[in-house]
């Protein structure tokens, strides 16, 4: 069973919400997050609503403060639980959108997409087998962008404002 756990002040302080399912709108639960406890899963949380705006994918453990989790704000208004992939990994990023320009598969993590792709940025991506993670920065930093199996024919489709993105790993 999924827990993760979240307070309006930092280092678990203040009102709190104990959550164990996805929610599209916390909205009603706390008016900001400054700290989260997992205790079990993984979860994606997103800024706004419907699972709109910033995302980030939090593991089990403790973030005492929102730039714990890579925070740009105290607001957390939607969640969801990643699900847990047995198999392998599979993708395919592109060049240009729609699925055009020049292509790579992908099976493992990429902590500097650039040293492989030769591409600073991906304009679609067929995700294959496996849920991923697109970071705008090499090594696992900046905005996050959640990838769910499927084709994503624009970087919009997976909430981007630009195509830049830096690194990627399996979730």
């Amino acid at each position: 069973m999924e827990k993760i756990t979240f307070y309006e002040d930092c280092n678990f302080q203040g009102r709190s919400y104990e959550g164990s399912s996805e929610c599209p709108d916390l909205s009603s639960y706390f008016c900001r997050c400054n700290s989260i406890r997992v205790e079990s899963g993984n979860w994606i949380l997103y800024e706004h609503p419907n699972y709109r705006g910033h995302q980030y994918y939090l593991s089990r453990g403790e973030y005492p403060n929102f730039q714990q989790w890579m925070g740009y704000n105290d607001s957390i208004r939607s969640c969801r639980i990643s699900p847990q992939h047995q198999g392998s990994f599979r993708m395919k990023i592109y060049e240009k959108e729609d699925f055009r320009g020049q292509m790579m598969e992908f099976t493992e993590d990429s902590p500097n997409v650039y040293d492989k792709f030769r591409y600073h940025e991906i304009h679609s991506s067929h995700v294959l087998d496996g849920s991923w993670m697109f970071y705008e920065l090499p090594n696992y930093r900046g905005r996050q962008y959640y990838l769910r199996p499927g084709e994503h024919r624009r970087y919009t489709d997976w909430a981007a404002m630009n195509p830049k993105i830096g690194s990627f790993r399996r979730l």
